[in-house]
C-alpha cells in the first residue's frame, strides 16, 4: 500500500558350609542341620540361597527321597544332614517331618527391584522422547504454513487474528511474496521502504517483533506476527484491517 507514513505493510565360586536350622514337628522344636551360603555373591547382595525342603508321606525311604532330590548326595547325605530330626535310625521315617532334601540360589530381591526400576525408567525416558518427538507440529513452506504457524505463535503471545483476516491482508499488501519490497512511497524516500508479506517498515517490524521468531524482517513468520502484533495494538486485530495501516 502507498500510505504516506505508515508503519506495517561380573563370576565368583560359593563355598557351601553347615548350618542349623530349628524346624517344628508339632510338639517339639528340633535342630535340623541346612546348607547355607558363604560367597563373595552373597557379600554383594547378588543373590541368595534358599533351603528346599520336603515332608516325607507315608511309604518314604530316605533312599526313594534321594532320588527325587539328586542334589541331596544320596541318601546316608541326606540322613546326616536330617540326622536332628530323624533319630538315631534312619529307617524310621515318621510321615509329616520336613527334611532339608537341598539348597537353590535365588536372584536377590533388591537387586532385581532395581534392576526392575532401571528398565522402567529407560522405557519412561524413551516413551516420552517418543511423545515429545511426535508433539512437534510441522508447517509446509508455503503462505499456508507461514500463516498457521504464525497463528500458533500469536496464540501463545496472546495476539489476535485468524487466518482469514491475515489472507486477506497479505494478498492485498504482497500477492503473498515474502520477498515484496516498495520503493517508491514515502516510506521507501525516507530510506525505510515496507518489506515482506505485510508491507512492514523496519522501525515497525523491530517494536513489534514477537519473541521466538526471526529478526530478518522478510522471514514470512516473523513478518506476519510483528505487523499482527502492531494491528492489534493500533486497530483490536489483523481482521480490523482493510486498507492501508
Amino acid at each position: 500500500m502507498a500510505a504516506a507514513g505508515r508503519h506495517c505493510h561380573p563370576k565368583t565360586r560359593s563355598t557351601l558350609v553347615r548350618g542349623i536350622l530349628a524346624a517344628s514337628t508339632g510338639a517339639a522344636v528340633l535342630a535340623l542341620p541346612l546348607l547355607g551360603a558363604t560367597c563373595a555373591q552373597a557379600a554383594t547382595g547378588a543373590s541368595d540361597v534358599k533351603l528346599v525342603t520336603y515332608k516325607v508321606v507315608t511309604g518314604d525311604t530316605l533312599a526313594k527321597i534321594a532320588r527325587k532330590y539328586p542334589s541331596s548326595g544320596g541318601w546316608k547325605k541326606l540322613y546326616e544332614a536330617n540326622s536332628a530330626v530323624i533319630g538315631p535310625n534312619p529307617s524310621a521315617l515318621r510321615p509329616g517331618l520336613t527334611l532339608t532334601v537341598g539348597t537353590k540360589t535365588v536372584q536377590n530381591t533388591a537387586k532385581t527391584t532395581k534392576a526392575t526400576a532401571a528398565v522402567a525408567k529407560t522405557t519412561t525416558a524413551k516413551t516420552t522422547a517418543a511423545k515429545t518427538t511426535a508433539a512437534v507440529k510441522t508447517y509446509t513452506n508455503d503462505l499456508d504454513g507461514w500463516i498457521k504457524q504464525s497463528l500458533d505463535v500469536m496464540a501463545k503471545n496472546g495476539i489476535p487474528g485468524t487466518y482469514n483476516g491475515i489472507y486477506r491482508n497479505v494478498m492485498r499488501e504482497s500477492s503473498g511474496k515474502p520477498k515484496a519490497i516498495n520503493n517508491w512511497d514515502s516510506n521507501a524516500a525516507a530510506g525505510i521502504p515496507s518489506k515482506g508479506l505485510l508491507q512492514v517498515i523496519d522501525p515497525t517490524f523491530k517494536a513489534y517483533h514477537v519473541p521466538g521468531t526471526s529478526w530478518d524482517s522478510y522471514d514470512p513468520v516473523a513478518n506476519i506476527t510483528a505487523a499482527c502484533n502492531y494491528a492489534a495494538a493500533k486497530y483490536g486485530s489483523i481482521d480490523n484491517v482493510n486498507g492501508a495501516y
